[in-house]
């Protein structure tokens, strides 16, 4: 067995981490997974955030660490849209420095026998902050949503944006590789499925109903096509409550959602080497 954790869209929220460090302790899982949003709201505050990341988060991390020796798990983590990507460089220097998470975003790294790869971006949303948003498969936006060009960015942007899809990012991160024993750390969620739901319900911008499926075509699209072993997911808080699933299966993949709109910890536990044995806790 190797045992392994997920979560996701923790937020800065001390209490919810409290919890996932007292599990770790207790369970000592080989891996964890944290899919995104895992920063305290608010851009402005930089300071905020690098105590936050440094003085909490990491020195807590480090603790476990020092704690378990051996039997430290593999932190594997990405960022999310409410996580600011001016604090991309302070969570790959407490990598380095510290060595306690693997920071995964456009990246991919070995673990027992199995390929962890990580992903961060989102199709456009409505919110101003576009740090980790990206035009889907086309330039096609919903109705409420904000271009990827348009909106606030606390970085400069990587590329040509009119020309940047979350689909050609997918087809270059996993070009050539074999995904049959491979675990995707996705923030977004796939288009059309339980995972993607919103509370979008009777919502109407300029006369037009919203669509309450609001993961990516793209992601969907590449998980029927290279039917990776595990994909993970967050982002939509609500999804789990008003569908009443947090797994989606397509072909052989396995598909969770990691979020919760609840005040509490959402904790999906998973055997790698069995994935079909899984569970979901709040607590």
């Amino acid at each position: 067995m190797i045992n392994c954790f997920f979560t996701s869209d923790l937020h800065g929220k001390e209490d919810r981490y409290e919890k996932l460090f007292l599990k770790i302790r207790e369970e000592k899982p080989a891996a964890v997974f944290l899919g995104g949003d895992l920063l305290p709201h608010g851009y402005s505050y930089k300071r905020d955030v690098n105590d936050f990341a440094r003085g909490f988060l990491s020195d807590s991390l480090r603790g476990i660490k020092d704690e378990l020796k051996s039997a430290y798990p593999e932190v594997f983590l990405i960022l999310g849209n409410d996580d600011p990507r001016v604090n991309e460089k302070l969570i790959k220097e407490i990598e380095q420095v510290s060595g306690v998470w693997r920071y995964m975003h456009m990246k991919y790294n070995d673990f027992r026998g199995y390929r962890v790869f990580g992903y961060a971006m989102v199709p456009p949303t409505p919110f101003r902050l576009k740090d980790w948003e990206k035009y889907d498969v086309s330039r096609y936006v919903d109705p409420g949503c904000i271009h990827p060009t348009d909106g606030f960015r606390s970085v400069k942007p990587e590329k040509n944006l009119k020309y940047s899809t979350i689909k050609r990012d997918l087809e270059s991160l996993a070009e050539g590789q074999d995904l049959n024993k491979s675990i995707f750390l996705f923030h977004s969620p796939p288009y059309d499925t339980s995972l993607d739901r919103a509370a979008l319900d009777g919502q109407y911008v300029d006369h037009v109903p919203l669509d309450v499926h609001v993961g990516s075509i793209a992601i969907q699209r590449f998980v029927e096509e290279r039917q990776p072993l595990l994909s993970l997911h967050g982002h939509i808080h609500e999804s789990t409550r008003l569908t009443g699933r947090y797994l989606e299966k397509s072909g052989r993949t396995l598909m969770f959602n990691g979020s919760t709109d609840s005040r509490e910890l959402c904790l999906i536990r998973f055997d790698l080497e069995n994935p079909a044995n899984h569970s979901r806790e709040l607590i």
